[in-house]
């Protein structure tokens, strides 16, 4: 006799979302974790003794219309303008805002063809990342096997595709596999305007703005955002992990079970099924669903037994590229920096979003060169956020937060290992931050650098990759995680995947748990 309807492994946002969504509807939900808290990687942790951080996942997420309104969590997102505070080397510095035409005044600075262009570049391209929030939304087709089911399981495609119209549809289809920089050349003249949208698409991936792809992860990011916005914007009020507990709460108050400090040992299988999960402290917990909100790599090859798998899907997982070339630098600071370019003015208001040190393109190409060769940039690109200016409650009285997202550190390093080298990057990253902030090394208390094979270890990131899997073109709908298995179900019945690692990737969003939990309850 089964002890519950579903099993979820792994209390991260999206096996929480999957897990209220089922308890909503009525299943009996265990969800098993094995940290202290619930949330994985979107965990707000004090760090310093009175200092608060998102370590992993900062900013408000893209937590999803869809989970917000059906699930309720109660917590408080705390919006910012601008969109991106983006200072330059010569003391000068562009600040994009919610407001197309206010941006255009900012951009007119640098180009007046390029503020020409800004609104209708904003209008066109928010039309198609409309598209690809639908298409993130949609269970994909069973490729080459498409049935009256899939194409059913297009129509939320259809309000976006009307709204962009037939004339533009070429756009879209256009867009999506070009590298952001090539897009970016088609409308603008100013590195400096490219480099500060650019950063944007490849925020989240290994490549650099010139590879291909990176578009659609402008897009993707664009289309998850608060309208008019291409990325996300505002901060958790209490951190991430404030997110993560609201919606914790949300599944328990549809009769959700939770355990944390219960690692899984296994997936246990009967005749090719999914039977129940194994753990140390109770044995064998049986239910007909088990949901992994683990990677894919984690799940097939340390969850199950490989050897229960066909020899294609075994190497379609060996195959998964992964590749994590972010660390976080963290920082306690005294005060708030102070950059160079606005000094003279109340800094406050340029600084409630995101930083972006980032000027040029080619700045972020060459940032990027590096990788190619096993090292991390000299010059990183930084995205930066002081949390405290919306939310002061993170750090004591008159002192701040900054959490800095640093590219490029890959994880395999071809000299030496990050043991040796954490601290020597960390250096790196506050000398860059130095030459736009020149007093900042003064203001820092403390300072923690995680490398991805510490994002790995500590927050069970893949190679510190936080979409559980690089999301490229060749690991884009259809094929993600694998070809074959992109509709949540697993090649072993009974089993479910609800992580990052499916469709349609990472981010705080909670679709991919949306989306695994509609197709468990269709079965």
């Amino acid at each position: 006799m089964a002890d519950y309807d579903v099993i979820v492994i792994g209390a991260g946002h999206n096996g929480l979302v999957t897990a209220a969504y089922l308890a909503k509807a009525g299943r009996r939900v265990l969800v098993l974790e094995g940290r202290d808290r619930v949330g994985g990687a979107a965990v707000t942790e004090e760090v310093f003794p009175g200092f608060r951080f998102s370590a992993c996942a900062d900013g408000s997420g893209y937590l999803c219309r869809e989970v917000q309104r059906d699930l309720r969590p109660a917590v408080e997102i705390l919006s910012s303008d601008p969109v991106v505070f983006s200072p330059q080397p010569d003391g000068s510095s562009l600040t994009i805002w919610r407001d197309p035409a206010k941006t255009a005044t900012e951009i007119a600075r640098f180009s007046a063809l390029d503020a020409e262009r800004y609104p209708a570049f904003v209008e066109l391209l928010g039309k198609i990342a409309a598209v690809v929030g639908g298409l993130a939304r949609v269970e994909p087709p069973d490729i080459p096997e498409v049935g009256l089911r899939d194409l059913l399981g297009l129509r939320p495609l259809a309000g976006p595709v009307r709204r962009l119209g037939r004339k533009h549809v070429n756009d879209l289809l256009r867009v999506l596999p070009m590298p952001v920089a090539d897009l970016l050349d088609e409308w603008f003249e100013s590195d400096v305007v490219k480099g500060a949208i650019a950063a944007n698409g490849v925020r989240d991936l290994t490549w650099g703005p010139k590879e291909s792809g990176t578009a659609y992860a402008l897009l993707y990011n664009w289309a998850l955002s608060e309208p008019g916005c291409f990325r996300s914007t505002g901060v958790v009020k209490g951190g991430i992990g404030a997110l993560s507990e609201a919606l914790a709460d949300s599944a328990r108050s549809f009769g959700a079970e939770i355990r944390t400090g219960s690692k899984v040992l296994g997936i246990a299988t009967e005749q090719g099924r999914a039977i129940g999960v194994r753990v140390a402290e109770d044995g064998t917990l049986r239910a007909p669903v088990i949901v992994s909100n683990a990677d894919p790599r984690t799940t097939f090859f340390e969850l199950l037994d490989p050897y229960d798998l066909s020899a294609k899907v075994v190497r379609h997982v060996r195959n998964i590229k992964y590749r994590g070339s972010a660390a976080r630098v963290l920082l306690a600071l005294s005060d708030l920096p102070e950059f160079t370019a606005l000094a003279g003015e109340d800094p406050t208001g340029r600084l409630r979003g995101p930083i972006q040190i980032a000027p040029t393109l080619t700045y972020l190409q060459r940032a990027y060169d590096h990788v190619k060769y096993g090292e991390y940039a000299q010059h990183p690109y930084l995205d930066v956020l002081i949390p405290t200016l919306l939310d002061p409650d993170l750090a004591p009285e008159e002192r701040h937060v900054m959490s800095i997202t640093a590219k490029y550190a890959p994880y395999h390093l071809r000299n030496g290992d990050w043991n040796a080298k954490r601290e020597e990057f960390g250096d790196i990253v506050v000398d860059t931050l130095a030459e736009y902030a020149p007093k900042i090394k003064e203001a820092i208390l403390h300072r923690r650098v995680l490398t991805p094979p510490d994002l790995e270890s500590a927050y069970g990131l893949p190679e510190g990759n936080p979409s559980h899997g690089e999301m490229t073109l060749d690991q884009f709908f259809h094929m993600r995680p694998i070809p074959g298995f992109a509709q949540y179900r697993s090649p072993v019945a009974g089993l479910y995947l609800c992580g990052a690692g499916c469709h349609p990737g990472g981010g705080v969003t909670g679709i991919p748990g949306h989306n695994a939990a509609r197709a468990i309850l269709a079965d």
